[in-house]
């Protein structure tokens, strides 16, 4: 888990070779661990690092041997189990969407809400989340609207935004919510609604400041928006001064 943490910061940072470095012993060390399903939370790790070199068949493949490996304990309903499923369904729904497959990209989130509605469903004494994957419903619900931006389909993205269980979303995270409110303003901006891609870029900058001002993603759709703005407070300058003839 310590290399699970690392590999995350790693990633964060920028730092390739600590990436492959913390995947690596990750893996090795799942393998003597003697949980039967850690081995899988290291191929979902190595699933994002697929996607820094576009390799988005391998990751799909990746992704499919790991859910092989916990089957059985998902088909049990072992809460363990669900939750490491259903996020390698997850990380299979963006390598597909990257891949430009929209059917494969709503297959996999379908099979990832399954998951959340049994672990919904549990009535059980709480599991301790050994594996820190923090899958949810909500988790499920950021993703479908983040893999229809991957598509460039920010009228679908909006959609399911607006039918999502506002209560479902407080439960995340704040990383995670800042990030579903950073998506969201790149949907409304894609949409040509400036005003209300600023009003998202603003409540995820409430929730989680440092994250936010410094993700690169945040920060070209603040620069695309302020863009927009000076060219069309030059263009209404230019033309105020074309009837006022300033020129003359």
């Amino acid at each position: 888990m310590c290399c699970k943490f690392a590999h995350t910061a790693a990633h964060a940072l920028g730092h390739s070779e600590l990436i492959a470095m913390a995947c690596e012993r990750a893996a090795w060390s799942a393998q003597l661990s003697g949980d039967p399903l850690m081995p899988a939370v290291a191929d979902w790790m190595r699933v994002w690092d697929m996607w820094a070199t576009a390799d988005w068949s391998d990751a799909l493949t990746l992704s499919d041997k790991a859910l092989r490996s916990v089957q059985r304990e998902y088909d049990q309903g072992d809460q363990l189990a669900l939750r490491i499923w259903g996020s390698l369904q997850l990380r299979a729904a963006v390598s597909a969407a990257r891949a430009g497959n929209e059917q494969e990209t709503d297959d996999r989130i379908g099979h990832a809400r399954a998951a959340g509605g049994r672990m919904d469903a549990y009535r059980g004494e709480p599991v301790y989340d050994r594996h820190s994957l923090t899958f949810s419903t909500g988790n499920v619900e950021i993703h479908s609207i983040s893999v229809a931006l991957e598509m460039r389909d920010q009228t679908k993205a909006l959609a399911i935004d607006r039918r999502t269980d506002v209560a479902v979303l407080e439960a995340l995270p704040n990383s995670r919510r800042s990030h579903h409110h950073m998506d969201i303003a790149r949907a409304w901006l894609w949409d040509g609604n400036r005003d209300k891609a600023v009003t998202e870029l603003e409540k995820a900058e409430r929730i989680a400041p440092q994250l936010i001002r410094n993700h690169p993603m945040a920060r070209a759709t603040l620069r695309t928006i302020v863009e927009a703005e000076r060219s069309i407070t030059r263009e209404k300058l230019r033309r105020m001064s074309d009837r006022f003839h300033l020129d003359g």
